[in-house]
């Protein structure tokens, strides 16, 4: 472990002279104290001094992080795939008990192979007005993200966003294929987030933290057709009658121009 006046150093020197990593690994030698050069460059990175043109000559960083704004419906759509197990007929045994006769039938489905498996909840969020559309498919394929895009558009194009201009993913499979690459099309930008950041494809997290609080384990669901009804109607939910902070306290079917009306009401 680099000891703290080491690390202190090293922030003073790059802070005050400017010198690179090379530099200061020389002059920490200098002093008797032997550091790899990557190691310092760790340091600096983490002190938020990885590159020296974002310092001043008063040695405070100027850089300012930028912030990421859809200017209006269709400029920007976040997609992402939320991975959820399925639900056996009849529901788990949290809700009948460990010795229900319910846990006994899937224990023994178990045992001559039944795999309950998983469901993929694909999303895709206009980030002007939070619209928001979920399906739940049986995988994340590069066909089925494609086909769920292709879907997807005919959906926002009811509601009036007829041209998705940037489409913003992380890098999973599914969105990196040919089938996926050409229902996006030349018309329209494909952003990939840098990996393994998923807060660079927050307004899509977000909305799948809002799905699992308030949806998928809001309460018990005694199959996955249940479940998947449920989905369908909070996301008429979600776009119709749930307030949004970004929309002003209002549904986010309200920042549209083009509205819907053949929706069915909030579900209780």
């Amino acid at each position: 472990m680099t000891p703290a006046w080491v690390i202190e150093r090293i922030e003073t020197w790059r802070r005050e002279k400017k010198w690179s990593a090379n530099r200061i690994t020389h002059e920490l030698a200098e002093l008797d104290f032997r550091i790899n050069r990557r190691t310092v460059t760790r340091h600096l990175t983490r002190l938020g001094l990885g590159q020296r043109r974002f310092i001043d000559p008063s040695g405070h960083s100027n850089r300012k992080p930028g912030k990421i704004i859809a200017r209006w419906p269709g400029h920007m759509a976040r997609l992402d795939v939320k991975k959820v197990g399925r639900i056996p007929d009849g529901d788990r045994w949290r809700i009948h008990g460990r010795n229900s006769a319910q846990k006994r039938a899937v224990d023994r489905a178990k045992t001559a192979g039944a795999k309950a498996g998983y469901l993929y909840l694909h999303s895709i969020v206009d980030g002007f007005s939070r619209l928001a559309y979920t399906e739940p498919l049986d995988d994340e394929k590069g066909t089925t993200a494609a086909a769920f895009l292709a879907r997807a558009k005919v959906w926002f194009a009811a509601h009036g966003i007829t041209h998705i201009h940037r489409i913003v993913t992380d890098n999973g499979t599914c969105y990196r294929s040919n089938d996926f690459a050409r229902i996006v099309g030349h018309r329209t930008r494909h952003q990939k987030t840098k990996p393994y950041t998923p807060r660079h494809n927050g307004k899509a997290e977000r909305y799948q933290r809002f799905m699992t609080e308030e949806l998928l384990y809001a309460r018990e669901y005694a199959s996955e057709d249940e479940r998947s009804q449920a989905i369908a109607s909070w996301n008429v939910h979600y776009n119709y009658h749930r307030p949004h902070s970004a929309a002003g306290g209002q549904p986010p079917a309200s920042r549209l121009k083009t509205r819907v009306t053949n929706v069915r009401p909030s579900y209780s």
